[in-house]
C-alpha cells in the first residue's frame, strides 16, 4: 500500500486525506454530515475531505495520528 497524505488546514477548517495522487481528482460527491468524497475519472475513492474538524472559538480538536 501507498502512503496515505493527510492534510490539516486550519485555515479552511478542513482536513483532507488522500489515498492517491490528489491529481487524479476529478469529481466530488457530498455524502452529508460534512464529508466530500473525491473521486478519479473512472469513479475510484482517491480520498475524502471533512469539514469544519476543528472546534469553534479557536480551539483545536482532538486529533490523533496512528501508524501501523
Amino acid at each position: 500500500m501507498d502512503k496515505i497524505k493527510v492534510i490539516l488546514n486550519k485555515e479552511t477548517n478542513t482536513l483532507d486525506v488522500w489515498f492517491d495522487d490528489c491529481q487524479k481528482e476529478f469529481i466530488c460527491e457530498e455524502t452529508g454530515g460534512e464529508v466530500i468524497l473525491k473521486k478519479d475519472k473512472d469513479n475510484n475513492l482517491i480520498g475524502f475531505e471533512k469539514l469544519n474538524v476543528l472546534k469553534q472559538a479557536g480551539r483545536n480538536a482532538p486529533i490523533e495520528v496512528l501508524t501501523v
